[in-house]
């Protein structure tokens, strides 16, 4: 195997009692897809888009911020720095273990609420916040219209509302939805191509004027990452997300042949043993 590809798969070895066990390299909690999503996923990728979204959103202190599916919450924290002890910050999302990762990643004295909901129905009374939201998350989300619909509901009037999805699918992204495909599963490509669903800015505009909102504005622009060796970022990525269940019932050798296939291809992308990248990113301002 190349060297650049060096594997973070599970292997097994012998321990002093003759028995075999699994063991599954540092850096990668394979158990934990939250952890691993913050210690990876949010300096490659989550950081660089919050800090756009949350600059867009132009917050002042005193304002009132709900973070709709806020993951582990990087746009949570850089939205309680903006508002500051004048105003209040709350963190919603579906999963509760991005939301335990997002609590004990937030600083001793930053004041947030974390919330375990759904987007589709928020817990929230009407009016409740001055700013929404949402970087992301709404291509998950079942019932868009409803999300958005919900979103309104719970601002102010006069309320902001900020939502950034990324996309079209940068061909790096392509090499690992077709290699998923073949080696992991066709419900594992599925998510790879959910990811990049939703940044049509036509369609973007549609959603959100559907919803009640006014002054909407779209913009499609661009976010420059720089993301690990190939290897290292294909399995901080699978473990990170979704993925993570399905790549570890995956037989060795299916994995095995998915990071061959992968990184072979990822080659050609490679300087200073780095992977740089432009992803698209659409982002939809609007008013209540």
């Amino acid at each position: 195997m190349d060297q650049q590809c060096i594997s973070i798969r599970r292997d097994h070895v012998a321990t002093g009692d003759g028995l075999a066990r699994d063991r599954r390299p540092d850096r990668v909690d394979g158990g934990n897809p939250a952890k691993n999503y913050q210690r990876f996923f949010v300096p490659a990728i989550g950081a660089p888009f919050a800090r756009a979204l949350v600059a867009a959103a132009d917050l002042r202190p005193g304002e009132r911020v709900l973070d709709v599916a806020c993951g582990t919450g990087v746009v949570t924290r850089l939205a309680a720095e903006r508002v500051g002890a004048a105003g209040s910050v709350t963190g919603l999302d579906i999963h509760p273990g991005m939301l335990a990762v997002a609590e004990s990643a937030t600083p001793p004295g930053v004041a947030i609420e974390w919330k375990e909901a759904n987007a589709e129905s928020l817990p929230f009374p009407d009016a409740a916040f001055d700013v929404v939201l949402c970087q992301m998350g709404l291509q998950f989300v079942p019932d868009k219209p409803t999300a958005l619909r919900e979103m309104r509901r719970v601002l102010e009037t006069g309320g902001r509302v900020l939502v950034s999805v990324p996309g079209p699918k940068p061909p790096l992204f392509a090499i690992l939805t077709d290699a998923l495909a073949r080696h992991i599963g066709p419900p594992a490509a599925a998510f790879g191509d959910r990811v990049f669903s939703m940044h049509d800015v036509d369609e973007m505009r549609d959603l959100v004027r559907s919803a009640g909102f006014r002054e909407v504005a779209v913009e499609a622009t661009g976010i420059d990452l720089l993301l690990p060796a190939p290897a290292d970022f294909l399995w901080q990525y699978v473990y990170s997300t979704p993925l993570a269940e399905a790549a570890t019932r995956t037989g060795e050798a299916g994995r095995a042949a998915f990071e061959r296939e992968v990184c072979a291809q990822w080659q050609a992308f490679v300087a200073d043993d780095a992977l740089p990248l432009r992803v698209g990113v659409t982002t939809a301002i609007a008013r209540k």
